[in-house]
């Protein structure tokens, strides 16, 4: 058979249908209907002359002849789309490009503004979108082009991903200016005596701090747990409950009310953020253009 007797395009269907395990979401992915997906596994399966996927209760299941080109299949779409990018001239400064970027609000209130300020001077018609994919999610979604970039935590992803640290914050302690019994110094006797405000994505399970303090046979009382950053500053201005969070959101905190900040009288691991990208895009002009913009951007 003849390489130009081949449809390319049913390969992209395959690398979809091996990735999500679902016609459905396969589809999605690339921007077709499921009975398209269908059609084109149909094709595949004559082509190569095996079943390629089997449809189980778990999902649609890959055989030996599928796990076995997979890898070929893949290298063979991130050459052609390594091509392609290469071969397109980047310039910023005509650009009308849209950047679509997974990130938490913390990040968002940090990186934001001073990001947004170098583009609308040196990049005005570009423009930018910011939400927060499920961390489940990031490799689907960077792969399949629908993100550009990721901010986040340490995470051990697809091989395929690849990654760079961003940001190193050691935590602090935060509470109102005028709090009725914190004044100049915080020791762990009091540290412990606060009504603390937690922030975390997950319904439950502990965090860093609490981790450091469970080593030391402590526990701190958390009174309000929260997945939202920006839903904290009013409440750490108006109550004398305690934030525990990075030197970067502590540093935000202050431009909004007057608050103290405070080393915390035990050890704890640094916050980390890495920066995210697929395999892809690594040689992607606007790509990498992009990703040193955020990499050299200042935080507030």
């Amino acid at each position: 058979m003849k390489l130009s007797d081949i449809d390319l395009n049913l390969f992209v269907v395959l690398d979809a249908i091996y990735t999500e395990g679902n016609l459905t979401r396969a589809g999605e992915i690339i921007g077709i209907t499921q009975p398209a997906v269908s059609n084109s596994l149909s094709r595949l399966r004559t082509l190569f002359d095996d079943p390629l996927f089997v449809r189980t209760a778990d999902g649609m299941i890959p055989t030996p002849t599928a796990q076995n080109i997979i890898g070929s299949v893949r290298q063979a779409l991130d050459l052609v789309r390594s091509s392609v990018q290469q071969s397109e001239h980047f310039d910023p400064l005509l650009s009308e490009k849209r950047f679509r970027i997974s990130a938490n609000d913390l990040t968002e209130a940090i990186q934001l503004p001073p990001l947004i300020k170098h583009l609308k001077d040196k990049a005005p018609n570009i423009a930018v979108e910011c939400y927060q994919v499920r961390r489940r999610d990031l490799n689907i979604e960077l792969a399949s082009g629908n993100l550009d970039l990721a901010i986040d935590i340490p995470l051990t992803p697809d091989p395929q991903i690849k990654q760079v640290p961003l940001r190193a914050s050691p935590h602090v302690c935060v509470v109102r200016k005028d709090h009725s019994f914190i004044r100049n110094n915080l020791d762990l006797e009091a540290y412990l005596a606060l009504e603390h405000v937690h922030i975390s994505s997950r319904r439950g399970g502990l965090g860093i701090v609490d981790l450091a303090l469970g080593k030391m046979g402590k526990k701190r009382n958390i009174a309000v747990r929260t997945q939202h950053y920006l839903a904290t500053p009013l409440l750490i201005a108006t109550t004398d409950m305690a934030l525990t969070v990075s030197t970067s959101f502590a540093r935000f905190l202050m431009t909004l009310s007057p608050v103290q900040v405070f080393d915390l009288p035990f050890e704890t691991p640094q916050l980390e953020t890495h920066l995210y990208w697929h395999e892809s895009t690594d040689k992607d002009q606007s790509n990498q253009w992009f990703r040193s913009l955020i990499l050299n951007a200042p935080e507030l």
